[in-house]
């Protein structure tokens, strides 16, 4: 029996849109990370990029679980000797870019690499509701109803 490795011809991607209102954001990004990656199809194959496109929608409205919403802090750099910044969680989903903490989660989901990167291009993520990839015809990814775990009330 041959193990199989699919080419980059025949790789087939869907595009798929996901409501993060009120959905948790490890649960949801775990989840969105994988179909990125393709892990889902029985076709997978690590070096190839085969996942699906995903738009993610209201990612403003999306919920920590714990204390994480007013402890969780999210660290850079400059570049410039003494240049560590920190912002928290609360700070930048109250914002003017909400949609970084999912994109982030998402991101640190994934393996590094430059495979990882151009993966991560078939992710679109929109603070509310309006996104222009109606003529994609996504079709709906309810992770909210995939488990009772994955969405919390306010």
């Amino acid at each position: 029996m041959k193990t199989f490795s699919q080419k980059p011809a025949e790789v087939v991607k869907k595009w798929f849109i996901v409501d993060a209102e009120d959905v948790v954001l490890g649960r949801m990004a775990s989840i969105v990370a994988s179909r990125l990656r393709g892990k889902h199809k029985p076709t997978f194959t690590p070096h190839v990029d085969d996942g699906d496109n995903i738009i993610i929608i209201n990612a403003g409205k999306v919920k920590l679980t714990g204390k994480k919403y007013t402890d969780k802090i999210y660290y850079w750099h400059t570049g410039y000797p003494g240049g560590i910044k920190e912002r928290s969680a609360k700070a930048i989903l109250e914002g003017k870019f909400p949609e970084r903490v999912v994109q982030k989660a998402i991101e640190r989901m994934m393996p590094g690499g430059s495979l990882s990167n151009k993966q991560l291009g078939n992710l679109r993520v929109y603070a509310d509701a309006n996104h222009g990839h109606e003529a994609q015809t996504p079709e709906v990814l309810d992770i909210a109803g995939m488990n009772s775990k994955n969405k919390r009330g306010a």
